[in-house]
């Protein structure tokens, strides 16, 4: 698909015939991580898959990015597919594209699902760390580093080939699209944005996650106009693959 300049992959599945759900990948992943997710889902419902810019088979333009450009690419994406109204699910970067999505095109949100998301993540240090570090040694000499905060302590020795997996996704990807997507992350204060969203919104977050901490995800209870908060146990910030069967069930709770 090609919208706002861009070759975008997307899948596109599902018998329902309501308002579609649509899932955003977080950093240095794609569409895949929603696999065990939506399994539980595309019996009753629409179910859009895509990979940001910069990520899976999208195309990687230039950075310097911005939240605001994934969100015009949402956008584009949905226009393209004759998608009027839509159901936002997005994880970690992906939940700030969805609420930079939703204070920009309110009209365009039935609802929301945040997972292991906030306004602010990290801090310009982290990630401008990252950023250098990456770009002078490449994707492998952070992997493990970053992995440990994608999944819990036990997830790595439990189920090993999944995470040599997931090694291999994050190893896999441009430079310039994570670091690019690093830089969004880093440039972002979505705080007075999230104050104007009025969509019925469900929070998740991983009891064990220390990328985004739950008592920090919770904070978006206090700007949200209308949202409900859930810590989904046994899972670090990687919630929708360490524990797909809780995270698919609160989102048909919440629906």
């Amino acid at each position: 698909m090609i919208g706002n300049g861009l070759t975008t992959h997307y899948t596109l599945e599902g018998t329902g015939e309501g308002i579609p759900l649509v899932f955003i990948n977080g950093l240095g992943t794609d569409l895949r991580i929603w696999d065990e997710v939506v399994l539980h889902l595309t019996d009753r419902y629409a179910v859009l898959r895509f990979d940001k810019r910069g990520h899976g088979l999208s195309d990687c333009p230039p950075a310097p990015y911005s939240i605001h450009d994934f969100s015009t690419d949402l956008l584009g994406l949905l226009d393209q597919l004759d998608i009027s109204q839509a159901i936002i699910v997005g994880i970690s970067v992906g939940g700030m594209v969805a609420m930079d999505f939703a204070a920009g095109w309110p009209e365009r949100v039935h609802s929301m699902v945040l997972c292991d998301t906030a306004p602010v993540i990290g801090t310009a240090d982290l990630w401008n760390d990252r950023i250098h570090r990456l770009r002078e040694h490449g994707m492998r000499s952070m992997a493990e580093a970053i992995l440990a905060r994608w999944f819990s302590p036990a997830f790595k020795e439990k189920l090993p080939a999944a995470y040599q997996g997931y090694y291999n996704m994050l190893t896999c990807m441009p430079v310039e699209g994570y670091t690019g997507t690093c830089e969004a992350i880093r440039d972002a204060d979505l705080t007075e944005a999230t104050r104007t969203i009025k969509a019925h919104t469900l929070i998740l977050c991983g009891t064990e996650d220390v990328s985004t901490p739950p008592d920090l995800v919770r904070g978006l209870v206090g700007l949200l106009q209308n949202a409900e908060f859930q810590e989904i146990p046994g899972a670090g910030h990687s919630i929708c693959i360490e524990q797909p069967g809780l995270v698919a069930e609160q989102i048909e709770r919440f629906l």
